[in-house]
């Protein structure tokens, strides 16, 4: 979970033993995860535009840049993982960079400006115009992410942010969003599906502009 994640649990009844209590608690966290994943079709076509976008930008030699606090962060460098490396079938690497990843830089800039700034001075440092970055809050509100979007559009690149309830502060800060409604970790869950959904229709792309097998 990541820092800003809350959950609230359901109370106990008297009549519960513990193995009753454990099993309604994961009942109900797969439900709420579920009902987040299921909002997902309400974004295909941005999904899908997205990765389109993705593909022709990164295909064409721009890059990716990608960062998140705590769970967000692990779902960033999800991302930039199955770029660099592959999603589903061989193909060439793209450029793809987890901000938060940098841990030398990371702590050198917190140390020195603080942690608000430990993304900005990295963006302005690797971003350039057609560069795509992508910052992932479940709460939408931290200001280290409010900082890089700034720090993005200063530098010409695209800002995509993934959110939970919208609209929020980086929904607004940033060129598009996908803003899902629930708790914390069910918004983190349903993200890596977003995450994965995001790379088939940029994989998809790739073998449009390669003229590859679909």
């Amino acid at each position: 979970m990541s820092i800003d994640t809350v959950l609230d649990t359901p109370t106990d009844t008297p009549s519960d033993t513990p193995a009753d209590a454990a099993r309604r608690l994961v009942d109900d966290h797969v439900a709420r995860a579920l009902d987040v994943v299921a909002q997902l079709e309400r974004h295909s076509d941005r999904i899908v535009a997205w990765g389109v976008e993705l593909a022709d930008r990164l295909h064409s030699g721009a890059r990716l840049l990608a960062a998140g606090n705590g769970g967000s962060a692990a779902e960033a460098q999800h991302l930039t993982a199955e770029l660099v490396g592959r999603f589903d079938g061989d193909r060439i690497p793209f450029s793809a960079i987890s901000l938060h990843s940098e841990t030398s830089s990371l702590t050198a800039i917190g140390n020195d400006y603080g942690f608000d700034h430990v993304f900005a001075r990295q963006v302005t440092a690797h971003a350039r115009t057609g560069d795509v970055v992508v910052l992932l809050s479940t709460s939408g509100r931290s200001a280290n992410l409010l900082h890089a979007a700034e720090a993005a559009r200063a530098a010409g690149a695209r800002t995509w942010a993934l959110t939970g309830d919208g609209p929020n502060p980086l929904t607004e800060a940033c060129d598009e969003s996908i803003a899902l409604e629930g708790h914390g970790s069910n918004v983190q869950e349903a993200q890596l599906v977003l995450v994965h959904a995001l790379c088939r229709a940029f994989e998809h792309r790739i073998r449009v502009r390669t003229g590859a097998a679909a």
